[in-house]
């Protein structure tokens, strides 16, 4: 068997969180997933390897379209390791907690994803799975001053 495609990287900047798995108009209710912009550089080589990347229309007249991938967060085979580091320290988050991710905000964010290849009616394609997530909250004054307190 051959080793399952995987992808890092670093001081990520992740778009459309549904980490709760919320209904909407583009998601299935359970489906918790959230994007993860991409360099046009790493688009074209992960375009090339069968990745299924997506393309955000420019905002203005002249600019290039944003390149992303939509990263499925699932808790029922493999699940993935979230951690939330802060001035209190490093947490996990599990199933329960990690969407409490939809609304917080980031200083930095870390991932590894896996993939897993997909054929279906004679089209096939990589799907990217969260296996790691590491994020550095953006914490104001008053959570720096009480993060410690009991």
């Amino acid at each position: 068997m051959a080793d399952a495609k995987t992808f890092m990287i670093e001081d990520a900047r992740i778009i459309f969180r549904n980490f709760s798995g919320k209904e909407g108009k583009y998601n299935r209710e359970g489906d918790r997933n959230f994007a993860v912009v991409l360099t046009p550089e790493v688009a074209e080589q992960m375009l090339a390897d069968g990745w299924n990347v997506k393309y955000l229309d420019a905002r203005e007249e002249g600019d290039a379209d944003t390149p992303y991938i939509q990263v499925s967060v699932s808790f029922n085979n493999r699940p993935p390791r979230v951690m939330v580091i802060g001035s209190a320290g490093r947490k996990p988050l599990g199933e329960d907690t990690v969407e409490v991710l939809d609304w917080a905000e980031f200083k930095t964010v870390d991932l590894i994803c896996r993939g897993y290849d997909w054929a279906v009616n004679g089209k096939t394609g990589t799907k990217a799975y969260l296996q790691s997530l590491f994020v550095t909250l953006e914490e104001d004054a008053l959570e720096r001053k009480y993060n410690n307190a009991e």
